[in-house]
């Protein structure tokens, strides 16, 4: 199975009956064997947008102390309202591709200076309309007189560039959130795809559907999108949808 940007390439050429490449040719392909390698990428980046929050795509590994710490954590400051969600970015392409707004915790656990008994919570999404519309000029005006509290409530910029805490924040606190990155584009024949060796032929699939298209077969492009369908629905079903929806008891039966 394919496990480089060279292996994946040459599976697919392979598949079409076409002269693979080699290390030494790689970055000098032309016509097709160069349309097959930008194929992959757009096959890579089409995953990503169809299923942001893939595990492959995780900005980084749950918190050290307990995984509900999240991947990403930011400091509070005592009267800020507003946080950048990727403190090194400098605009929209360079953010986080995905945040999962329903897992923002807050605690004051490991925040220097705090001891027992913690504070440690779940923080309510509220859209932005509904921010402006309840609380907005209340937390304005207490504001402006210094009057800030513990969060409750994490809502999004208009940009989605950063997160804002209701009410604001009387103190230091972390908030952890689970952040997922934007795949990179392939480009050395050595480069390894972000994808496990299990589920390249999801980039196979797609690449296969834009070869097809290329080659004006509409036929064999709905084969290939179909293929591609069918091994999205069992990855997201093996990493996203894993866990049961319900549970049941049975002790009443014993």
């Amino acid at each position: 199975m394919a496990s480089t940007y060279l292996d994946l390439t040459n599976e697919v050429l392979r598949e079409l009956n076409e002269i693979p490449l080699t290390s030494a040719n790689f970055a000098t392909a032309i016509g097709f064997q160069k349309f097959v390698k930008d194929a992959i990428n757009k096959s890579i980046f089409d995953i990503a947008n169809a299923e942001p929050q893939l595990p492959f795509f995780s900005a980084g590994v749950s918190g050290s102390t307990d995984p509900f710490y999240g991947n990403v954590t930011v400091a509070t400051v005592e009267g800020q309202r507003w946080y950048t969600l990727k403190a090194d970015s400098s605009s929209l392409t360079t953010d986080y591709a995905s945040i999962d707004w329903d897992d923002f915790y807050l605690t004051t656990i490991n925040v220097s200076g705090e001891s027992s008994p913690y504070v440690s919570k779940g923080l309510k999404f509220l859209n932005l309309a509904d921010w402006k519309r309840y609380y907005r000029d209340s937390e304005n005006a207490d504001d402006a007189n210094s009057k800030h509290g513990e969060p409750i409530h994490v809502i999004k910029s208009p940009d989605s560039r950063k997160f804002g805490l209701s009410p604001i924040p009387d103190k230091v606190y972390n908030v952890h959130f689970y952040a997922f990155t934007k795949p990179t584009a392939l480009d050395a024949h050595g480069d390894t795809i972000v994808l496990p060796e299990q589920y390249s032929n999801v980039i196979t699939a797609r690449t296969r559907y834009y070869i097809w298209q290329f080659k004006e077969s509409p036929q064999q492009a709905a084969f290939a999108l179909d293929d591609y369908k069918k091994a999205m629905r069992t990855m997201k079903s093996n990493l996203i949808n894993p866990t049961p929806k319900s549970m049941t008891d049975d002790r009443t039966y014993f």
